[in-house]
């Protein structure tokens, strides 16, 4: 399926995103674990997010949708069942590396595996300070990546100071310390998003934040099943911020955004840039802060983006680079080599593409530069199957002249599943069709 956009769009008005993705997973598999009805609402319809969910069943977790809620029966700890088969995690790296964890510390057999692209992904990252809790897991290529064979075993607490931030590594270590004996600690050298650490404290685990990069948690206690309400995920907000940043005469308002400080780079790059938002209608939902962003066309300046913000917005640095192009001056994105090692290299994806529709781009190793403003033009582009790159190319298409053509851009239901009715909320019907469905 291809998408075809008109650009030149003026978008306006106020809609919803859907629910966020990193907070899905960890609501099923913490509702899983623990004791009684965990009820998710607002949660995420994306592909990622129904692995993890098939998997929890595959393992004996009733898990039953009705009306958009879903309603998961936690069954403990200890809860979960040998799985008859191996268990496929599709393309989503936060499956895995979260299920690594869990199951590092069950008293049964599994297999991991996934798709081509998660099978290339690095996973002895995980891997390691498992195997130093007592983790039996092989896996491919010297213990580099997928499938990976895990045997559970008792696991002893870790003190596991981490060489590199990554959120999903560091909850793979919380989840098995949940199993653990003893008291496992990490340490982040930058701050990372704290969903996992947010969900245990809401469930009633034993954990501990001290200094901001300390998180202490301790095995054996017991989780209680709770109401969650899922936020918009900010992530999939990011693509309808920078469209109005940048979009003629746009003003848009996204209700019920997920603001967690860890996830909030995005609107910190955005600023800096000279952009319009404002955060409105703040509260507190299921130890998650959410609130209401409305976002206006504004003229944008050049940045330098580099350093610790990189961690915070290292999902969002394709589409902030289709923003680069209508910022006056030289933007800088560095030290963001890890988005070589995504769903696919997402440096030389968004260059390509936005090379083709006339930015002034460069890559090299670690990011980007991009000089601008720049008139964008319609072009014919590869999604190169990642929907992140899919839906930040869609965004610079929408201020492009003429038709711009997105090839493979069903990778989007990875994520965002609703994108293109939110965009033709926004502006018109014609706007973004969809063809060969």
């Amino acid at each position: 399926m291809d998408y075809r956009i008109q650009g030149k769009v003026k978008p306006r008005g106020e809609i919803s995103v859907g629910g966020d993705k990193s907070i899905t997973h960890r609501g099923l598999i913490l509702g899983s674990l623990a004791e009684g009805v965990t009820v998710l609402k607002g949660y995420s319809r994306g592909r990622d997010c129904a692995s993890t969910l098939e998997l929890l069943k595959t393992m004996g977790i009733d898990i039953v949708e009705t009306d958009g809620i879903l309603t998961v029966t936690g069954r403990g700890r200890f809860g979960l069942t040998e799985p008859d088969n191996i268990l496929d995690c599709g393309n989503s790296g936060t499956t895995m590396r979260l299920f690594a964890g869990v199951l590092a510390g069950q008293d049964f057999f599994t297999v991991l595996t996934g798709d081509a692209s998660l099978r290339k992904r690095p996973m002895d990252r995980v891997i390691n300070p498992l195997r130093q809790m007592g983790a039996e897991i092989r896996a491919r290529a010297l213990g580099r990546f997928a499938p990976l064979c895990i045997t559970g075993r008792n696991l002893t607490g870790l003190n596991y100071e981490m060489p590199i931030a990554s959120a999903q590594v560091k909850s793979a270590i919380l989840l098995a310390g949940l199993h653990a004996r003893g008291e496992t600690i990490v340490r982040e050298p930058i701050l990372t998003r704290d969903h996992t650490e947010r969900m245990l404290e809401y469930l009633g685990a034993d954990i501990e934040r001290t200094d901001g990069h300390v998180i202490r948690v301790s095995g054996g206690r017991r989780m209680k099943g709770r109401e969650i309400t899922v936020p918009g995920d900010i992530s999939s907000a990011a693509f309808f911020l920078v469209l109005a940043a940048i979009a003629e005469d746009a003003e848009v308002r996204i209700t019920g955004v997920g603001v967690n400080p860890n996830r909030t780079g995005i609107l910190d790059a955005l600023r800096a840039m000279g952009a319009d938002i404002c955060v409105a209608n703040p509260r507190l939902m299921g130890n998650e802060p959410v609130a209401d962003l409305v976002v206006k066309n504004s003229r944008l300046k050049a940045v330098t983006l580099s350093g610790n913000i990189i961690p915070r917005v290292i999902d969002e640095i394709p589409v902030l680079a289709v923003a680069a192009t209508q910022a006056e001056g030289k933007t800088v994105i560095r030290d963001a080599g890890e988005l070589r090692i995504k769903e696919t290299d997402r440096i030389r994806a968004i260059f390509e593409g936005l090379r083709k529709m006339g930015a002034a781009v460069k890559e090299d190793r670690e990011g980007l530069t991009i000089e601008g403003p720049v008139r964008l033009r319609a072009a014919d582009c590869a999604s190169f199957d990642d929907h992140r790159i899919a839906l930040s190319l869609t965004v610079a298409g929408l201020i492009a002249e003429g038709e711009t053509v997105i090839r493979n851009a069903e990778c989007v239901a990875i994520s965002f599943p609703e994108f293109a009715e939110k965009v033709r909320a926004l502006t018109t019907a014609e706007t973004l069709v969809q063809k060969g469905d």
